[in-house]
Formats: structure tokens, sequence, C-alpha cells
């Protein structure tokens, strides 16, 4: 038997966790808890295979648990169960040591099949949480020095569409000093002497679409 522990502040959400794990002939729910702090009190901790949290926990928060769970017991196998889809929250509790990432709109079975891919040695990942740890990996490293503000960011895409300075202070509300002077920055920071040059590296840096 896989031994589960849930760690789930919403009482409905728990009742119903626990039901169908429960109804699983692998696995069994040994406890479960609505803080961190209960379940570092625990004996069942010492026993547990697979741990689902939630991050958005009373008290200490669930990415928290997960590094104070690591710290004692690093070979237990802890699953993020969350509402946040958001690049901070998943990247701090893969950091933490979680070795899955789901949503709580995760069918039972999912659940359930997360529960034992995760005792078995691999990551569960809700599909759109992966597409955004792949992006994530995918994304160019920048110095800080090239890195460009979103409202630069935004004039070099519509340099790329081939827009007048005049025509892109009129779209941002800018006057055209203002529209040079983020211009001038995205040269500086992009090493490049002019509209053409901008735009290509920006394209080989991936930070506008060729599109």
């Amino acid at each position: 038997m896989i031994r589960v522990i849930i760690v789930e502040d919403n009482k409905y959400m728990r009742e119903g966790w626990q039901t169908f794990i429960d109804h699983d002939k692998d696995l069994v729910v040994l406890e479960s808890f609505v803080s961190c702090e209960d379940l570092l009190a625990s004996k069942e901790l010492k026993i547990v295979d697979v741990i689902i949290m939630d991050i958005g926990l009373p008290g200490m928060s669930g990415i928290e648990g997960v590094k104070a769970v690591n710290a004692m017991y690093p070979k237990v196998n802890i699953v993020m169960a969350t509402i946040h889809d958001d690049n901070e929250h998943i990247f701090e509790a893969i950091k933490a040591g979680a070795v899955g990432y789901l949503m709580k709109n995760v069918s039972p079975l999912e659940l359930v099949t997360a529960i034992k891919d995760a005792y078995e040695g691999g990551s569960p990942i809700t599909p759109n949480i992966a597409r955004k740890v792949l992006a994530k990996m995918h994304a160019p490293v920048l110095r800080d020095d090239e890195k460009l503000t979103d409202r630069e960011l935004e004039i070099l895409n519509k340099l790329a569409s081939g827009k007048s300075y005049a025509a892109i202070g009129n779209d941002i509300f800018l006057s055209i000093n203002g529209v040079r002077h983020h211009i001038r920055n995205i040269y500086q920071k992009l090493q490049v002497n002019s509209r053409s040059e901008a735009v290509s590296k920006g394209i080989l840096k991936k930070l506008i679409s060729p599109e």
C-alpha cells in the first residue's frame, strides 16, 4: 500500500480527496491535516510515502512546509495540489523540493495516478503547468543590462511592426521625445545602432516574436 497524507485546509476538498484515494486498492490515507504545523508534529510523517499539499495554508505556507519536510525526511514525495498556476508559486514549490505540481481541478483518477507516479519516481505535473516549466527552461538567459522593461518591449514590438515614432507615441500616449528616450535605451541594452538591428536582435533573443 502507498501511504498518503493530505494537507489541505478546505474541509470539503480534504474529505473528497481522502474518499477517492482510500477507494483505490493500492492507496491508503494515513491522516489529513489543515496545516503544515500539524503535519510536522505528527507521527505519521515518519512513515508516509506521498504527501498531497496545498500552498495557501493557514500559518506556514505549503512551500515552507515542503522545505521543512525535506529537511527532516528527504525521501518523502510531496505533490502540490493548488489553485495557483503563476510562475512564482510553481518554481518556488519545485525549488523547495516538490516532485509534482497539480491544479486542484484534476479529476479523482488524475490525482490517484499522480500519487502512484510520484511514488514510483515520476514527476506528475498538470499539462498547463508543464508548459510553463518548459517555457521557462527555453527562455533566453539575459544579462541584467540586457533586460528590457515592459514599456521598452512594447515599443520594440511596435518598431518591428514598422510604425513611425509618431505612431508609436500615439498608440502608447507618449511624446515623440519620450519614445526616442526609450528607443535609445533599447539600442544601448541590445548594443545596436538601428531599428533593423534592434528588431533582429530582439527576435534572436526571443524578446519579440518573428510574426
